[in-house]
């Protein structure tokens, strides 16, 4: 009779742990799931591009995919019409919204209305949101956290004799040789002038500036570039050798924007052996649009007596030779030469 009692109960206890076994087993899966939350893929971006996104949650466009490059001056960074900002207050999550910065530059935000942020960084646009909802005594000591969701295109154009002119993307203010730097450098034809146009509510404004490449460029290096300026790289002046010359043609007026008349012959290989020095003329335009020839002693420049005369640009250094007795007679001559003449560069 005890055997069977015992043989009973064993078979109740197998029963018993069988059934406790099969719940941990169902049960296990769920336990665990609970406490290991659904991973993210990815990190969403420091800067996105997509404006979908709800405070309080994440994009799943960005949250998918890889970081977005952050430009090198977004640091410098100040915000413009068609920003568009993510500002979540702490612990206040009706205060928290998004707000598209308008034509005028402002945001429009919960119980404090209007906020104008044009031009200032994130940082200081957060400071002027908290002072808003402390001065309007809704906040004791407001916490605001700003973040660019979307940023407007700004660029700087750049003109004129550049290797690559055209736009450039620029979020923040660069000194004057970055941006030359950005658009490939000075081309060979570069003059000494530089001007920067700077757009503003009553008309654009112009500076000038001078520089050449045979001078120290410090001073250029304090000249800020903001988006929206135009730049424009002037050509350099040219000055025309003709005549009885080895190497007739145009050359630039490089490094410091100047050059002589000993330094023009000397560009053009010197005189020929037809030449008739003693009759060498600088034809220049008048204001009224005449041409005026000034007589130049070559002999007196050569033997150190005489200063050489500094040139303008689109002077004519006319060497005639020697069957020609003025440079009247072939005026209309040597005008049609320098219109055709092949334009050279210091090497």
């Amino acid at each position: 009779m005890s055997n069977i009692i015992c043989s009973t109960m064993h078979s109740r206890y197998r029963f018993f742990f069988q059934c406790l076994l099969a719940t941990i087993v169902c049960v296990s899966p769920v336990l665990a799931q609970q406490a290991n939350p659904m991973q993210t893929v990815g990190t969403s971006s420091t800067l996105p591009l997509g404006g979908n996104a709800q405070p309080g949650r994440s994009n799943p466009s960005l949250a998918q995919g890889p970081l977005s490059a952050v430009p090198e001056d977004f640091s410098d960074l100040r915000l413009a019409p068609g920003f568009l900002l993510n500002v979540e207050v702490y612990d206040e999550p009706e205060l928290s919204t998004q707000a598209r910065v308008d034509h005028d530059g402002n945001i429009v935000l919960p119980l404090i209305g209007s906020v104008h942020l044009t031009g200032k960084t994130v940082a200081e646009a957060e400071k002027i949101i908290q002072d808003k909802y402390r001065a309007a005594q809704i906040l004791k000591n407001p916490q605001v956290t700003l973040n660019v969701e979307q940023y407007a295109s700004a660029s700087v154009t750049v003109l004129g004799e550049v290797q690559a002119p055209g736009r450039i993307q620029l979020l923040g203010p660069h000194s004057l040789p970055e941006v030359l730097g950005m658009a490939g450098g000075e081309t060979n034809l570069a003059g000494e002038t530089i001007q920067v146009e700077t757009p503003g509510k009553d008309g654009p404004t112009y500076q000038t500036y001078h520089y050449a490449r045979g001078k120290d460029g410090n001073e250029l290096r304090e000249v800020m570039i903001k988006p929206g300026d135009t730049i424009t790289v002037k050509r350099a002046g040219i000055v025309y050798v003709l005549g009885a010359v080895n190497r007739p043609g145009g050359y630039v007026m490089q490094e410091d924007g100047t050059l002589n008349v000993a330094q023009a012959l000397s560009l053009a290989l010197g005189t020929s052996l037809q030449a008739k020095i003693g009759s060498v003329r600088v034809v220049r335009h008048s204001p009224d649009g005449k041409l005026t020839a000034i007589p130049i002693s070559y002999k007196g420049i050569m033997d150190g007596k005489v200063k050489p005369m500094q040139l303008q640009a689109e002077d004519i250094v006319y060497v005639p030779v020697s069957k020609i007795k003025t440079v009247f007679t072939t005026g209309a001559t040597m005008i049609g030469e320098a219109g055709a003449a092949t334009i050279y560069t210091a090497p």
